[in-house]
């Protein structure tokens, strides 16, 4: 793969290389950076918080080591974006509402950030979210409407949505995101990136979110290669989280280019349910398909057999919308987005007993698909129903667990069962827009999602947005 002239343009592992033989040192990526987000970010409202100098400053002392041939870490000087719902010490962490005081003691990493920094990232600021992380799609009382490099008019998805659409303006290559109902999955596939939701719990989180164990953190990256190089620095365990796995010792670069020669891939292009999936998105999504059987995979058509868990994914995420709106006083609560303060309303009419045979059907349907997983070594899906809508205004559209995510049936099963899922791009609408394909793991099989990711990538390679200047 030839290198970009415009650094801005390369991958992580691209950078790497270029420090590594001197042709590009960590000041230079980060000035590039640092320059596209200025001409871009203010149409796109990619990012709340951009710190130039703290940025810059972090990329001297790395172009430092690199000079010294001692980088500190896996990731040194690589430019990288953090969302604005993990915390990041000195900068405020606002999750999009007016309601979190700016003016407050911002000391702590969240272990993702801790874990960058470590790895030697060059921290670039916050990326923008809705309030609370709380939809599909990004825009926010705080920060406005967020929008797509890809077409501005269209929204870049959610609620992971200023990551995504950073990643593909090419203003820093690797960002961390957080997945609750395909927060990761939904924005990389409108946007043309590749994004992975891993195993829950495999990406450690301080403070755990209020929407519960449907919440993964996980890597946007311009490839599959950048993912799994920050899934080695994002795995390492963090005692603050007491639902976090045990270390995982796998080095996920290590058979990433492998292939998928013999694996049994269950192909199923609605789950059985979905109903209004885009033509061109199915027809991307069968093609590529065939890419899969092309490279020696072994797919059959099949449908994992569970009915839509729409209202399981919405009733436990309204509940989390309550719970967030209860730690607010009247005044702040008059601040919020219409869209959370909605769901909250909604959450509020649950009984005890309805959480509690909520949370019985998602284990059913978790243990159904364990057993599913069984018998293959992948499940594929498309990764979101429909290309990027329009970007709108918060409160546009009433909410009902349709409205919110009715859109997206192929991401919110997954994080009911926590199984890992990854959106990699397969092709292009008349329009103009990216379409994802999306790979479901078994439990606790990262590296494996990953691998065929990277099988397909390098038969198909990501294209990229053509900016406005």
């Amino acid at each position: 793969m030839s290198t970009p002239t415009d650094l801005a343009d390369c991958s992580a592992s691209q950078l790497l290389d270029l420090y590594r033989s001197g042709q590009a040192s960590p000041v230079q990526a980060t000035q590039a950076v640092l320059a596209r987000i200025d001409r871009h970010n203010p149409a796109l409202r990619a990012f709340c918080h951009v710190a130039h100098e703290a940025a810059l400053a972090s990329a001297r002392a790395s172009e430092a080591r690199w000079q010294q041939g001692a980088p500190c870490g896996p990731l040194d000087g690589v430019p990288t974006s953090i969302k604005d719902l993990i915390l990041t010490r000195g900068w405020p962490t606002l999750r999009g509402s007016h309601t979190v005081d700016p003016k407050q003691a911002w000391d702590v990493d969240a272990p993702a950030t801790a874990r960058l920094r470590e790895a030697g990232a060059v921290l670039l600021g916050k990326t923008t979210t809705p309030e609370f992380g709380c939809k599909g799609e990004t825009n926010s009382p705080l920060t406005g409407i967020t929008r797509n490099p890809w077409n501005p008019a269209k929204t870049p998805g959610g609620s992971s949505g200023g990551t995504a659409a950073a990643v593909a303006a090419g203003m820093g290559p690797l960002s961390v995101g957080t997945d609750g109902a395909g927060s990761v999955r939904i924005p990389a596939a409108f946007c043309g990136n590749f994004g992975l939701k891993p195993s829950f719990g495999r990406v450690p989180a301080y403070p755990l979110s209020p929407f519960g164990s449907v919440a993964h953190l996980g890597p946007h990256t311009m490839d599959v290669r950048d993912a799994a190089l920050m899934m080695n620095v994002l795995k390492e365990p963090d005692a603050r989280d007491w639902t976090s796995l045990p270390p995982d010792p796998a080095d996920y670069l290590q058979g990433l280019d492998d292939g998928i020669r013999g694996w049994r891939i269950a192909y199923s292009p609605t789950l059985g349910y979905a109903r209004n999936v885009h033509p061109e998105v199915a027809a991307a999504v069968a093609a590529a398909v065939l890419q899969l059987a092309d490279l020696g995979a072994v797919v059959e058509q099949v449908d994992p057999g569970f009915d839509d868990p729409l209202d399981i994914t919405t009733g436990l995420w309204f509940l989390g919308a309550w719970t967030v709106w209860n730690t607010l006083n009247a005044e702040q609560q008059a601040l919020t987005d219409p869209d959370f303060r909605a769901e909250a309303e909604i959450g509020a009419r649950y009984s005890a007993l309805q959480v509690q045979q909520l949370n019985q059907r998602r284990g059913a349907l978790g243990s159904q698909m364990r057993q599913f997983m069984t018998r293959f070594d992948l499940l594929v899906t498309p990764t979101v129903a429909v290309p990027a809508f329009d970007a709108r205004p918060a409160g546009h559209t009433p909410m009902t667990p349709e409205a919110m995510l009715g859109w997206t049936p192929f991401s919110y099963p997954f994080n009911l069962t926590q199984q890992p899922a990854c959106t990699v791009p397969c092709g292009l609408t008349r329009d103009g827009l990216p379409v994802g394909l999306q790979f479901v793991g078994p439990m606790f099989g990262d590296a494996r999602v990953l691998r065929a990711a990277r099988a397909y990538e390098q038969r198909c390679p990501i294209p990229r947005p053509k900016l406005s200047s």
